[in-house]
């Protein structure tokens, strides 16, 4: 009853926390992640544990919270992943998202083998890759957010679905590799759309219950949902089937803002005892992994936006690094998906998902606000349409 009431009360913390932040003018993913990062260590250490006498590991023992924790990651994931649909490889955004992509990754990679303890190579893969994720969601959401001009807004989002999916696919295949015979099954549900083309089967919404139903059960079999995920689409976009989402889009950002991304963030934070896990990571450990993802991503975007045409007259590279620094809800599922896995220490865990939030408030804290960009735009034109 106690494990029911805790999770019944983080809704709702996170509930009032997106109401609050909406009323100060913050996308709900920003004041999510305040919540999480300050708010819940806080609950855990002060009242949940000394008062109620629960510790993580109850918390999220129950069968039925794990069924819906799968459920919740299943659409976060699958949410994510459908960008894959809209790729165009535009030769611009290429430019900008091999340096956005290459240098932090290269620095992540660093930074694992040289600054943490000892892991194994996937573990420090998967560091790296953290270090160059783009939140295509919450990008789009920002740039909306601060009337940023259209055909800019178009270039930095082809530029991070780039990035995104080649970190995912990177991962998905550096974990099958270790399992060669793994990679059969989720290459098999892949092809589902082809067997439905076969049977002249074309109904969107039957392409996309099938494709979330099988992340469902991918994730709770452990099988490779990266691979599943990324094939089944890359199959439906060579087939131009359109993709559909199974709700209409206001009950899906509801389900997805008030129930998915707060139970995915209790679900890790409360495993997590802040004080050990900040007393295993050193002080020289603690600033790289605040400061060298951020520094270093910056640094890549800069570089390729750089090497690339201006999106519109007048356009600010340094601006432009620090919307494409954002990390949000990409970088929530992918850290979930490696502490479950084990692949990430609760320190690490943690320490990442701080930075996460840095970055992402970033660019409200350089003063990237709705009255900047809406005059920027109406003192340009578009350079790419």
């Amino acid at each position: 009853m106690m494990v029911v009431l805790f999770w019944l009360m983080a809704l709702l913390l996170f509930a009032l926390a997106t109401r609050l932040g909406q009323l100060l003018g913050l996308i709900p993913i920003v004041s999510q992640l305040l919540l999480a990062t300050f708010g819940l260590p806080l609950l855990m250490l002060f009242w949940i544990e000394p008062q109620w006498q629960l510790t993580g590991a109850q918390l999220v023992t129950p069968v039925w919270l794990k069924s819906l924790y799968g459920l919740s990651f299943a659409l976060l994931l699958g949410h994510i992943l459908s960008d894959v649909i809209e790729l165009r490889m535009d030769r611009q955004s290429l430019k900008i998202a091999v340096p956005s992509f290459c240098v932090p990754f290269c620095c992540g990679l660093a930074c694992a083998l040289w600054l943490l303890p000892e892991q194994a190579w996937l573990s420090s893969l998967a560091v790296g890759l953290v270090f160059a994720i783009t939140a295509i969601p919450v990008l789009y959401l920002y740039l909306r957010h601060i009337n940023y001009p259209p055909a800019a807004t178009r270039r930095l989002v082809q530029t991070a679905i780039l990035i995104d999916v080649t970190c995912w696919s990177i991962f998905g295949l550096a974990q099958g590799s270790l399992h060669l015979s793994s990679l059969l099954l989720p290459l098999l549900g892949a092809c589902v759309p082809l067997l439905y083309r076969a049977l002249r089967l074309r109904q969107p919404m039957l392409h996309s219950l099938t494709f979330f139903a099988l992340l469902v059960v991918a994730e709770h079999y452990r099988i490779n949902a990266l691979i599943f995920g990324i094939g089944f689409l890359f199959c439906m976009a060579w087939l131009k089937q359109p993709f559909q989402l199974p709700m209409t889009a206001a009950v899906f950002k509801r389900l997805q803002n008030y129930l998915a991304i707060p139970l995915i963030l209790t679900f890790g934070i409360v495993q997590i005892n802040v004080h050990s896990a900040m007393d295993s990571l050193g002080w020289l450990q603690l600033a790289a992994l605040l400061v060298v993802p951020v520094a270093s991503k910056v640094l890549g975007s800069w570089l390729g936006l750089r090497w690339a045409t201006p999106s519109y007259v007048g356009a600010s590279r340094w601006r432009e690094s620090l919307l494409l620094n954002i990390r949000g809800l990409s970088e929530i599922v992918f850290l979930n998906l490696l502490l479950q896995q084990q692949l990430i220490s609760p320190a690490l865990y943690f320490a990442l998902m701080l930075m996460g939030l840095i970055a992402t408030l970033m660019p409200a804290l350089a003063g990237m606000n709705r009255t900047f960009v809406k005059n920027a735009e109406q003192a340009t034109e578009p350079l790419c349409q």
